[in-house]
Protein backbone atom coordinates (compact mmCIF):
# COMPACT_ATOMS: atom_id res chain seq x y z
CA UNK A 1 0.00 0.00 0.00
CA UNK A 2 1.29 3.71 -1.24
CA UNK A 3 0.94 5.39 1.82
CA UNK A 4 2.25 8.65 1.01
CA UNK A 5 -0.55 8.76 -1.29
CA UNK A 6 -3.30 7.79 0.56
CA UNK A 7 -1.98 10.58 2.67
CA UNK A 8 -1.85 13.19 0.04
CA UNK A 9 -5.35 12.11 -1.32
CA UNK A 10 -6.45 12.51 2.44
CA UNK A 11 -5.03 16.13 2.60
CA UNK A 12 -6.92 16.94 -0.37
CA UNK A 13 -10.02 15.72 0.97
CA UNK A 14 -9.89 18.07 3.27
CA UNK A 15 -8.42 20.89 1.55
CA UNK A 16 -11.55 19.99 -0.75
CA UNK A 17 -13.96 19.39 2.09
CA UNK A 18 -12.52 22.92 3.95
CA UNK A 19 -12.89 24.96 0.96
CA UNK A 20 -16.43 23.37 0.09
CA UNK A 21 -18.02 24.19 3.26
CA UNK A 22 -16.03 28.37 3.29
CA UNK A 23 -18.29 28.35 -0.16
CA UNK A 24 -21.37 27.22 2.05
CA UNK A 25 -21.10 29.63 4.65
CA UNK A 26 -20.33 32.42 2.11
CA UNK A 27 -23.24 31.36 0.05
CA UNK A 28 -25.07 31.46 3.22
CA UNK A 29 -24.21 34.91 4.54
CA UNK A 30 -25.01 36.20 1.27
CA UNK A 31 -28.47 34.28 1.60
CA UNK A 32 -28.87 36.51 4.79
CA UNK A 33 -27.78 39.63 3.39
CA UNK A 34 -30.33 38.92 0.17
CA UNK A 35 -33.60 38.36 2.66
CA UNK A 36 -32.72 41.29 4.75
CA UNK A 37 -32.52 43.40 1.73
CA UNK A 38 -35.96 41.52 0.57
CA UNK A 39 -37.52 42.69 3.66
CA UNK A 40 -36.62 46.17 3.82
CA UNK A 41 -37.82 46.28 0.14
CA UNK A 42 -41.30 45.03 1.00
CA UNK A 43 -41.36 47.40 3.89
CA UNK A 44 -40.59 50.59 1.69
CA UNK A 45 -43.12 48.99 -0.66
CA UNK A 46 -45.47 48.66 1.97
CA UNK A 47 -44.80 52.32 3.15
CA UNK A 48 -44.82 53.94 -0.59
CA UNK A 49 -48.46 51.86 -1.19
CA UNK A 50 -49.92 53.80 2.14
CA UNK A 51 -48.32 56.93 1.50
CA UNK A 52 -50.00 57.03 -2.50
CA UNK A 53 -53.17 55.95 -1.18
CA UNK A 54 -53.17 58.58 1.62
CA UNK A 55 -52.43 61.33 -1.04
CA UNK A 56 -55.35 60.46 -3.49
CA UNK A 57 -57.97 60.42 -0.64
CA UNK A 58 -56.33 63.77 0.10
CA UNK A 59 -56.96 64.66 -3.58
CA UNK A 60 -60.23 63.39 -3.77
CA UNK A 61 -61.22 65.29 -0.33
CA UNK A 62 -59.71 68.39 -1.75
CA UNK A 63 -60.58 68.34 -5.55
CA UNK A 64 -63.30 65.54 -6.25
CA UNK A 65 -66.03 66.80 -4.40
CA UNK A 66 -69.26 65.33 -4.74
CA UNK A 67 -71.31 68.58 -5.96
CA UNK A 68 -68.45 68.71 -8.82
CA UNK A 69 -70.06 64.84 -10.05
CA UNK A 70 -71.56 64.72 -13.36
CA UNK A 71 -74.35 62.61 -11.50
CA UNK A 72 -74.42 64.65 -8.04
CA UNK A 73 -78.01 65.78 -9.43
CA UNK A 74 -79.32 62.02 -9.11
CA UNK A 75 -78.31 62.09 -4.94
CA UNK A 76 -78.98 65.32 -4.18
CA UNK A 77 -80.40 66.25 -0.91
CA UNK A 78 -81.94 70.10 -2.72
CA UNK A 79 -83.19 68.43 -5.43
CA UNK A 80 -86.96 69.13 -4.78
CA UNK A 81 -85.94 72.72 -3.71
CA UNK A 82 -83.93 73.69 -6.90
CA UNK A 83 -86.28 71.70 -9.19
CA UNK A 84 -88.90 73.53 -11.22
CA UNK A 85 -92.40 72.73 -11.40
CA UNK A 86 -93.52 69.82 -14.12
CA UNK A 87 -95.07 72.61 -15.97
CA UNK A 88 -95.90 76.15 -16.22
CA UNK A 89 -99.10 76.06 -18.67
CA UNK A 90 -100.99 74.05 -21.12
CA UNK A 91 -98.52 75.35 -23.69
CA UNK A 92 -95.25 74.56 -21.90
CA UNK A 93 -92.57 73.84 -24.67
CA UNK A 94 -91.27 70.70 -22.12
CA UNK A 95 -94.36 69.14 -21.85
CA UNK A 96 -93.52 67.58 -25.53
CA UNK A 97 -95.52 63.75 -25.97
CA UNK A 98 -92.60 61.79 -25.05
CA UNK A 99 -92.42 63.57 -21.93
CA UNK A 100 -95.17 62.07 -20.53
CA UNK A 101 -96.43 65.14 -18.46
CA UNK A 102 -99.70 65.95 -20.08
CA UNK A 103 -102.29 63.68 -20.57
CA UNK A 104 -106.19 63.86 -21.66
CA UNK A 105 -108.00 65.74 -19.05
CA UNK A 106 -105.33 67.05 -16.75
CA UNK A 107 -105.40 70.22 -18.07
CA UNK A 108 -105.31 73.68 -16.20
CA UNK A 109 -108.62 74.80 -16.96
CA UNK A 110 -109.93 71.45 -15.57
CA UNK A 111 -112.72 73.22 -13.17
CA UNK A 112 -114.20 75.47 -15.90
CA UNK A 113 -114.44 72.74 -18.04
CA UNK A 114 -115.96 70.12 -15.60
CA UNK A 115 -118.36 73.09 -15.21
CA UNK A 116 -119.60 73.59 -18.74
CA UNK A 117 -119.68 69.87 -19.28
CA UNK A 118 -122.00 69.50 -16.29
CA UNK A 119 -124.36 72.29 -18.04
CA UNK A 120 -124.62 70.64 -21.13
CA UNK A 121 -125.56 67.59 -19.93
CA UNK A 122 -127.81 68.72 -17.40
CA UNK A 123 -129.44 70.36 -21.32
CA UNK A 124 -128.90 66.82 -22.66
CA UNK A 125 -130.82 65.32 -20.05
CA UNK A 126 -133.83 67.39 -20.07
CA UNK A 127 -134.06 66.95 -24.06
CA UNK A 128 -133.83 63.56 -23.15
CA UNK A 129 -136.57 63.44 -21.18
CA UNK A 130 -138.14 65.68 -23.13
CA UNK A 131 -138.17 63.16 -25.97
CA UNK A 132 -139.14 60.11 -23.80
CA UNK A 133 -142.75 62.09 -22.90
CA UNK A 134 -143.17 62.65 -26.51
CA UNK A 135 -142.23 58.47 -27.46
CA UNK A 136 -144.44 57.88 -24.52
CA UNK A 137 -147.53 59.99 -26.24
CA UNK A 138 -147.07 58.14 -29.46
CA UNK A 139 -146.56 54.83 -27.87
CA UNK A 140 -150.04 55.17 -25.79
CA UNK A 141 -151.73 56.27 -29.20
CA UNK A 142 -150.60 53.30 -31.52
CA UNK A 143 -151.50 51.25 -28.46
CA UNK A 144 -154.89 52.28 -28.44
CA UNK A 145 -155.18 52.01 -32.36
CA UNK A 146 -153.60 48.69 -31.77
CA UNK A 147 -156.59 47.76 -29.79
CA UNK A 148 -159.42 49.05 -31.51
CA UNK A 149 -158.04 47.03 -34.76
CA UNK A 150 -157.73 43.77 -32.56
CA UNK A 151 -161.05 43.88 -31.24
CA UNK A 152 -162.42 44.14 -34.53
CA UNK A 153 -160.23 41.43 -36.17
CA UNK A 154 -161.67 38.91 -33.29
CA UNK A 155 -165.17 39.65 -33.98
CA UNK A 156 -164.71 38.68 -37.51
CA UNK A 157 -162.58 35.77 -36.53
CA UNK A 158 -165.63 34.99 -34.30
CA UNK A 159 -167.48 35.04 -37.09
CA UNK A 160 -165.29 32.67 -38.74
CA UNK A 161 -165.02 30.40 -36.34
CA UNK A 162 -168.75 29.83 -36.35
CA UNK A 163 -169.25 29.16 -39.70
CA UNK A 164 -165.96 26.91 -39.75
CA UNK A 165 -168.01 25.05 -36.85
CA UNK A 166 -171.43 25.04 -38.70
CA UNK A 167 -169.05 23.53 -42.09
CA UNK A 168 -167.44 20.51 -40.01
CA UNK A 169 -170.34 19.59 -38.06
CA UNK A 170 -172.18 18.75 -41.73
CA UNK A 171 -168.66 16.79 -42.99
CA UNK A 172 -168.94 15.06 -39.54
CA UNK A 173 -172.32 13.59 -40.48
CA UNK A 174 -171.53 12.74 -44.39
CA UNK A 175 -168.26 11.42 -42.88
CA UNK A 176 -170.42 9.01 -40.47
CA UNK A 177 -172.82 7.94 -42.97
CA UNK A 178 -169.85 7.13 -45.60
CA UNK A 179 -167.58 5.04 -42.21
CA UNK A 180 -171.39 3.06 -41.82
CA UNK A 181 -171.78 2.11 -45.71
CA UNK A 182 -168.21 0.64 -45.69
CA UNK A 183 -168.35 -0.93 -42.38
CA UNK A 184 -171.29 -3.06 -44.02
CA UNK A 185 -169.46 -3.56 -47.17
CA UNK A 186 -166.45 -5.20 -45.19
CA UNK A 187 -168.60 -7.21 -42.95
CA UNK A 188 -169.94 -8.71 -46.13
CA UNK A 189 -166.51 -9.72 -47.67
CA UNK A 190 -165.15 -10.98 -44.63
CA UNK A 191 -168.20 -13.29 -44.27
CA UNK A 192 -167.59 -14.37 -48.06
CA UNK A 193 -163.61 -15.12 -47.08
CA UNK A 194 -164.55 -16.97 -44.14
CA UNK A 195 -166.38 -19.41 -45.98
CA UNK A 196 -164.30 -19.54 -48.77
CA UNK A 197 -161.35 -20.09 -46.29
CA UNK A 198 -163.25 -23.01 -44.65
CA UNK A 199 -164.45 -24.93 -47.92
CA UNK A 200 -160.32 -24.67 -49.25
CA UNK A 201 -159.25 -26.31 -45.39
CA UNK A 202 -161.98 -28.95 -45.52
CA UNK A 203 -160.45 -29.70 -49.60
CA UNK A 204 -156.96 -29.73 -47.69
CA UNK A 205 -157.84 -31.88 -44.82
CA UNK A 206 -159.32 -34.61 -47.62
CA UNK A 207 -156.07 -34.10 -49.52
CA UNK A 208 -153.73 -34.88 -46.61
CA UNK A 209 -156.07 -38.21 -45.07
CA UNK A 210 -155.88 -39.56 -48.77
CA UNK A 211 -152.50 -38.83 -49.83
CA UNK A 212 -148.85 -40.57 -48.55
CA UNK A 213 -147.83 -38.56 -45.93
CA UNK A 214 -150.50 -39.60 -43.40
CA UNK A 215 -150.59 -42.79 -44.58
CA UNK A 216 -146.50 -42.95 -44.15
CA UNK A 217 -145.26 -44.96 -47.67
CA UNK A 218 -141.92 -44.63 -47.32
CA UNK A 219 -141.75 -44.48 -51.31
CA UNK A 220 -143.06 -40.57 -50.90
CA UNK A 221 -139.46 -40.21 -49.05
CA UNK A 222 -137.11 -41.18 -52.44
CA UNK A 223 -135.16 -38.22 -53.96
CA UNK A 224 -134.72 -38.28 -57.64
CA UNK A 225 -131.06 -37.24 -56.49
CA UNK A 226 -130.50 -40.97 -55.29
CA UNK A 227 -131.70 -43.78 -53.32
CA UNK A 228 -129.36 -42.37 -50.32
CA UNK A 229 -130.69 -39.56 -50.29
CA UNK A 230 -134.15 -38.21 -49.15
CA UNK A 231 -136.54 -35.68 -48.88
CA UNK A 232 -136.86 -34.34 -45.68
CA UNK A 233 -140.31 -33.29 -45.18
CA UNK A 234 -141.20 -37.09 -46.13
CA UNK A 235 -139.22 -38.78 -44.46
CA UNK A 236 -140.44 -40.98 -41.47
CA UNK A 237 -137.75 -42.22 -40.33
CA UNK A 238 -134.44 -45.48 -40.38
CA UNK A 239 -135.78 -48.92 -40.65
CA UNK A 240 -134.37 -51.80 -38.57
CA UNK A 241 -131.31 -52.46 -40.58
CA UNK A 242 -130.53 -48.76 -41.37
CA UNK A 243 -130.49 -48.53 -37.27
CA UNK A 244 -128.63 -51.74 -36.52
CA UNK A 245 -125.51 -50.25 -39.71
CA UNK A 246 -125.57 -47.06 -37.87
CA UNK A 247 -125.20 -48.77 -34.29
CA UNK A 248 -122.43 -51.21 -35.78
CA UNK A 249 -120.56 -47.96 -37.21
CA UNK A 250 -120.65 -46.49 -33.66
CA UNK A 251 -119.28 -49.20 -31.89
CA UNK A 252 -116.08 -49.33 -34.49
CA UNK A 253 -115.69 -45.72 -34.23
CA UNK A 254 -116.10 -46.40 -30.22
CA UNK A 255 -113.42 -48.61 -30.60
CA UNK A 256 -111.03 -46.76 -32.75
CA UNK A 257 -110.90 -44.17 -30.54
CA UNK A 258 -109.94 -46.39 -27.67
CA UNK A 259 -107.02 -47.81 -29.78
CA UNK A 260 -106.02 -43.75 -30.68
CA UNK A 261 -106.07 -42.90 -27.27
CA UNK A 262 -104.32 -45.90 -26.11
CA UNK A 263 -101.68 -44.88 -28.38
CA UNK A 264 -101.47 -41.68 -27.50
CA UNK A 265 -101.51 -42.84 -24.01
CA UNK A 266 -97.96 -44.49 -24.78
CA UNK A 267 -96.83 -42.06 -26.35
CA UNK A 268 -97.07 -39.68 -23.64
CA UNK A 269 -95.81 -42.24 -21.42
CA UNK A 270 -92.64 -42.54 -23.63
CA UNK A 271 -92.56 -38.97 -23.69
CA UNK A 272 -92.12 -38.84 -20.14
CA UNK A 273 -89.77 -41.58 -19.55
CA UNK A 274 -87.19 -39.93 -22.27
CA UNK A 275 -88.17 -36.31 -20.09
CA UNK A 276 -87.21 -38.11 -16.71
CA UNK A 277 -83.88 -39.53 -18.34
CA UNK A 278 -82.91 -36.38 -19.62
CA UNK A 279 -83.47 -34.51 -16.31
CA UNK A 280 -81.61 -37.05 -14.40
CA UNK A 281 -78.65 -36.72 -16.86
CA UNK A 282 -78.78 -33.24 -16.66
CA UNK A 283 -78.70 -32.70 -13.01
CA UNK A 284 -75.25 -35.56 -12.74
CA UNK A 285 -73.79 -33.31 -15.21
CA UNK A 286 -74.54 -30.12 -12.71
CA UNK A 287 -73.13 -32.08 -10.12
CA UNK A 288 -70.19 -33.40 -11.91
CA UNK A 289 -69.16 -29.57 -12.58
CA UNK A 290 -69.95 -28.43 -9.28
CA UNK A 291 -66.98 -31.04 -8.13
CA UNK A 292 -64.71 -29.60 -10.56
CA UNK A 293 -65.40 -26.29 -9.73
CA UNK A 294 -64.86 -27.61 -6.00
CA UNK A 295 -61.70 -28.84 -7.03
CA UNK A 296 -60.51 -25.77 -8.95
CA UNK A 297 -61.65 -23.86 -5.84
CA UNK A 298 -59.49 -25.56 -3.68
CA UNK A 299 -56.38 -25.60 -5.83
CA UNK A 300 -56.96 -22.07 -6.79
CA UNK A 301 -56.94 -21.30 -2.55
CA UNK A 302 -53.92 -23.44 -2.23
CA UNK A 303 -52.33 -21.64 -4.94
CA UNK A 304 -52.92 -18.15 -3.18
CA UNK A 305 -51.89 -19.30 0.24
CA UNK A 306 -48.35 -20.59 -1.53
CA UNK A 307 -47.94 -16.81 -2.93
CA UNK A 308 -49.24 -15.26 0.61
CA UNK A 309 -46.78 -17.39 2.25
CA UNK A 310 -44.35 -15.85 -0.42
CA UNK A 311 -45.19 -12.52 -0.05
CA UNK A 312 -45.13 -12.56 3.70
CA UNK A 313 -41.63 -13.56 3.88
CA UNK A 314 -40.68 -11.13 1.00
CA UNK A 315 -42.03 -8.29 3.19
CA UNK A 316 -40.50 -9.86 6.53
CA UNK A 317 -37.08 -9.62 4.19
CA UNK A 318 -37.69 -6.82 3.28
CA UNK A 319 -38.19 -5.15 6.50
CA UNK A 320 -35.59 -6.64 8.50
CA UNK A 321 -32.53 -6.83 5.99
CA UNK A 322 -33.14 -5.10 2.93
CA UNK A 323 -34.54 -1.74 4.80
CA UNK A 324 -33.23 -1.82 7.98
CA UNK A 325 -30.48 0.59 7.58
CA UNK A 326 -32.35 4.10 7.90
CA UNK A 327 -30.99 7.49 6.61
CA UNK A 328 -29.20 9.75 9.13
CA UNK A 329 -30.13 13.58 8.87
CA UNK A 330 -26.01 13.70 8.01
CA UNK A 331 -27.25 11.70 4.98
CA UNK A 332 -29.69 14.53 4.18
CA UNK A 333 -27.33 17.28 4.92
CA UNK A 334 -25.15 16.18 2.12
CA UNK A 335 -27.67 17.38 -0.40
CA UNK A 336 -28.41 21.22 -2.02
CA UNK A 337 -24.59 22.20 -0.28
CA UNK A 338 -23.25 23.39 -3.26
CA UNK A 339 -24.16 26.33 -5.99
CA UNK A 340 -25.38 23.49 -8.42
Amino acid sequence: VDKDALDTQIKEKKIQEATEKAQNEKLASEMKQNDKIMCMLEERQKNDIRNMNKAISEFRKNFQKPETRREFDLSDPLALKKDTPARLSDSDPRCTVSGLQKFMGEDLNYAQRMKFQKEQLREWSLQQQRDWKNVLADKKFSDDLYDKNRIELDQKAMELQRAEEETRRAVCAATKDFNRTQADELAERKKLEKYKTMKDDMAEISSLLQGDLLSENPEQASSSFGRHRVITDRWKGMNRDQLMAIRYTQQQQILEKMRLKEEERQRNAEWDRQRIQAARAQLLLERHQQRQNQECRRALDSVNAVLSQEQKSKNMYLKEEAYSNFPTAQYYAQFNTTSR
